[in-house]
């Protein structure tokens, strides 16, 4: 049984390691009961108070039960009413809306015969999972009644910005995030602490160069790199998945800046925390997975 007592003192040194190890323990019960605590209460996946905007083109009595019963499904937050398709679209553009749904002018008509849809719904397609939303808003009881009538659909759905449906749309962009994430808090928070362990810290404090003109230079470099990583994540996913680039390239840069100095500050305060990479990694991976997903990545 020698095997087995070898094999007990290595496991009995490793557990006094750990032991010494504050931050460590800590992670090894903290990380459990922050994720639970964080994601039981904060991911939900059932769509609620969706942003929605009515375009009511017939102003009759059954528009505006059609516009009741659609609140009343309490998918759908607060409709706010707008004058033209044009306002409608807008609003959807500028994110104040994710839904945009019109009403016909002759909705008696089209519900009484069945033959065309009664109601139109514009879906924000950067959303995916809105699409569900707005085939189960046609099944409510009115629609429900006229569809059966001539065996129609209700409802027309409209998905803006993705019409053809194609996750890479989606998927790609929200990779750019992602991404970004991964790699500006990993390679800031070992950074700094590698070179603690390796006692270049203290050599750099001691000359010249102030505490504030340190970290910017030791963060500068990974700046140029975030930018770098996004340049490439845009070409390769107009190139290989023929994700279309559309709007401002500044605008969008600038956005990418800001992102890469929040996460750059985000790992620099890890690595005023972390004695060690490890403990540096560890930390940076139990920031990292709520971070993706209570993002867009994974659900509107």
């Amino acid at each position: 049984m020698k095997w087995f007592e070898r094999l007990f003192a290595v496991a009995a040194k490793e557990v006094r390691q750990l032991a010494r190890d504050r931050i460590t323990v800590g992670l090894i019960v903290g990380i459990p009961i922050i994720q639970l605590l964080l994601f039981g209460y904060a991911i939900n996946f059932d769509v609620r108070g969706v942003a929605t905007a009515v375009l009511d083109q017939s102003q009759t009595s059954l528009s505006r039960r059609l516009v009741g019963d659609l609140q009343a499904t309490q998918v759908l937050g607060e409709l706010r009413q707008v004058a033209s398709e044009r306002e409608l679209r807008g609003m959807i553009q500028r994110g104040d809306a994710n839904i945009g749904i019109v009403i016909a002018p002759d909705v008696e008509r089209r519900i009484a015969d069945g033959n065309r849809a009664a109601m139109q719904i514009v879906v924000d397609g950067s959303q995916p999972a809105l699409e569900n939303v707005a085939e189960g808003l046609g099944a409510i009881p009115l629609l429900r009644r006229a569809g059966a009538a001539a065996k129609a659909r209700p409802v027309e759905i409209v998905v803006a910005y993705n019409p053809e449906k194609r996750t890479a749309v989606q998927i790609v962009p929200a990779l750019c995030g992602v991404i970004l994430t991964m790699t500006m808090v990993v390679f800031t928070a070992s950074a700094i602490v590698r070179e603690r362990e390796r006692g270049n810290l203290e050599l750099l404090i001691s000359t010249p160069v102030t505490r504030g003109e340190l970290m910017a230079g030791k963060l500068l470099p990974y700046v140029v790199i975030g930018l770098i990583q996004t340049t490439l994540i845009l070409l390769l996913g107009y190139w290989l998945f023929d994700v279309p680039i559309t709007g401002s390239l500044v605008d969008l840069y600038l956005g990418a800046l800001l992102f890469i100095a929040a996460s750059l500050s985000l790992g620099l305060f890890l690595s005023t925390v972390a004695q060690t990479q490890f403990q540096a990694i560890q930390m940076a991976i139990m920031i990292m997975l709520p971070s993706i997903l209570m993002s867009v990545f994974m659900f509107p």
